[in-house]
């Protein structure tokens, strides 16, 4: 039991949703992505990061759109609220988006590019996941069932990728 003079707890997060959403998300950009104008490395970048945010202000909306009470306005603490509940899905696009920046450094072309960028997007997708799990107390079990369900999830987008040679 806690006194008034006991500091605050910590709340930690269990919910890596976002993060899982978000990789998932970057993956399937850059699978779907093709090599087109001038700077096609900067293209991909952008569309890796513009696309988290346009799916992070859509994720925003909608959560404050169905909690709404009927005739009652969104305060500022909410939307604040929200908007830092779905940000995760913003920060799963940026090391996918490094990955692209970083991979002229490494000698690829795009097609290489485009892979290693799917190969981090997947990856972090099952760290997210399986982070989640753990957080929440997982079984050793549940937290292996996590990393599997994820990487098959990722691995469907790669394999599609791959299937359709694009």
């Amino acid at each position: 039991m806690s006194t008034p003079s006991d500091p605050p707890r910590r709340r930690v997060r269990t919910d890596s949703a976002g993060a899982v959403y978000g990789s998932l998300l970057a993956t399937s950009v850059v699978a779907t992505a093709s090599t087109v104008g001038t700077y096609p490395r900067l293209q991909l970048i952008l569309l890796l990061l513009v696309t988290g945010v346009v799916f992070w202000a859509t994720h925003v909306y909608a959560h404050l759109a169905g909690e709404r009470l009927v005739g009652q306005p969104w305060s500022r603490r909410e939307i604040r609220r929200v908007a830092l509940h779905e940000w995760p899905i913003v920060e799963a696009a940026v090391l996918p988006a490094v990955a692209v920046a970083c991979s002229g450094l490494l000698g690829l072309d795009y097609a290489g590019t485009a892979w290693l960028a799917m190969g981090v997007a997947v990856a972090q997708q099952v760290l997210w996941a399986c982070l989640g799990a753990a957080r929440a107390g997982a079984t050793r079990g549940q937290l292996a069932a996590e990393g599997v369900v994820n990487l098959v999830l990722g691995l469907i987008i790669v394999a599609t990728k791959a299937a359709l040679k694009h």
